[in-house]
C-alpha cells in the first residue's frame, strides 16, 4: 500500500506556491519581492521530491518489518530493484534494504542503502515499538530531466499502540504511528546541503476501508502542529503546521478528502484548506473529479490573495 498523504500536500503546496509566485512577479513594481518565480518554482519542486523520498522510504521501511519473518513472522517483502538482508543474530535485528536502479515505474533510479533497526526482544506489532531507520548515500534520479537529490539522516517510527496494517479491519481503534527526526539531510545536485526535521503522528483506522489520519505534533517558536520545518536550498527557514488533520481515504482512491495546513516562509504564509468543490465548499466522499484546496496567502509585502485551485 503507498501511502502518500505528505506528498499530496506538497504538491498541493507547489501550486500554491507558483501560483502565487507569479501573482507576485505581476503586481511588483519594485524589490518587493522576496521570492522570485522561479526561485519559487524550484523551492516546490524541492519539497514534492524531498517529501515524497522520505514517504517512499518509511513505506519501504513498514513492509519490510511487517514481512521479516523474526519481526512479525512473515517472509521478507519484495522491493523493487532492492536487495534485502536481514540480520538478526545480534542484541539489535536489523534489515538493510540496498537499491540498485529503476523503481517499478520507471520514473527515477535509485541508489544507496537504509538500515532499518529494533532492538531484538521487540517486535513490530508489539505496542511501543520502535525502528530506527539510517538514511545512508540515498540518491534519487529523476529520468525525466536527470536531476538528482541525496538524502542523508535518521528517523524513527513508533507504532504506539501495536498491530499490523494488515489487520486493520478486524482491530477497534486504529494504529498510530510517531514519526520523528532530528535531522535529515538533503544535498541537491548544486552541492546546496539543507536539514528538515519531522515531527509527524500518522493514525490507521478503517471505515469502508483504510482511513489515513496525520497531524503534526511540534511546536516551532509559538507554532503548533508543526509536522516539518527547516530551511531550503536557498537557506530560507520555513514550517510546515498541519491545522486541522489531514484525512486520506481509501474509498476515495486514497485522496486527501480533508484537513487545512499553514506553510510559512521567507515569501509569506499560505494557509490552505483541502477536500472542497471548484466553489471552495466542502466536499463528500466519494467525490468525483478533481477535488480543491483554497489558499489564503499573505505576502512579504502584506498583499493578501485568495484563490481556488484543483489537485
Amino acid at each position: 500500500m503507498k501511502i502518500r498523504l505528505l506528498s499530496l500536500l506538497v504538491i498541493a503546496f507547489s501550486l500554491a506556491l507558483s501560483f502565487t509566485a507569479c501573482k507576485k512577479d505581476n503586481s511588483s513594481s519594485s524589490g518587493n519581492t522576496t521570492v522570485s518565480q522561479a526561485d519559487a518554482a524550484v523551492q516546490a519542486d524541492d519539497q514534492t521530491r524531498v517529501a515524497e523520498e522520505i514517504n517512499a522510504v518509511s513505506n519501504d521501511a513498514d513492509a519490510a518489518v511487517s514481512s521479516e519473518s523474526s519481526l512479525s513472522g512473515k517472509v521478507l517483502a519484495d522491493i523493487c530493484n532492492a536487495n534485502i538482508v536481514a540480520d538478526t543474530t545480534g542484541d539489535t535485528k536489523k534489515i538493510t534494504i540496498t537499491y540498485d536502479g529503476k523503481n517499478c515505474e520507471l520514473n527515477r533510479s535509485r541508489t544507496g542503502t537504509v538500515v532499518i533497526s529494533m532492538a531484538k526482544s521487540v517486535h513490530w506489532k508489539d505496542a511501543g515499538a520502535v525502528i530506527t531507520i539510517a538514511v545512508q548515500d540515498l540518491k534519487i534520479t529523476r529520468l525525466s530531466d536527470n536531476k538528482s537529490i541525496t538524502i542523508n539522516g535518521t528517523k524513527t517510527i513508533t507504532n504506539v499502540t501495536g498491530g499490523l496494517l494488515k489487520d486493520l479491519s478486524s482491530m477497534q481503534g486504529g494504529i498510530e504511528h510517531d514519526i520523528n527526526s532530528d535531522g535529515i539531510t538533503i544535498t541537491f545536485d548544486n552541492n546546496t546541503q539543507r536539514s528538515w526535521k519531522l515531527a509527524i503522528k500518522r493514525t490507521f483506522t478503517y471505515d469502508n476501508g483504510i482511513v489515513i489520519t496525520e497531524e503534526g505534533t511540534h511546536t516551532e517558536g509559538t507554532t503548533p502542529g508543526v509536522a516539518v520545518w527547516g530551511t531550503n536550498r536557498f537557506g530560507n527557514a520555513f514550517t510546515w503546521a498541519i491545522t486541522s488533520p489531514l484525512v486520506v481515504r481509501q474509498d476515495c482512491n486514497f485522496r486527501l478528502t480533508s484537513g487545512s495546513s499553514v506553510h510559512t516562509g521567507a515569501w509569506g504564509v499560505a494557509t490552505m484548506t483541502f477536500g472542497l468543490d471548484a466553489t471552495g465548499v466542502a466536499t463528500s466522499c466519494p467525490g468525483t473529479g478533481s477535488y480543491y484546496f483554497k489558499t489564503v496567502f499573505v505576502g512579504s509585502a502584506g498583499k493578501t490573495y485568495t484563490f481556488i485551485l484543483p489537485y
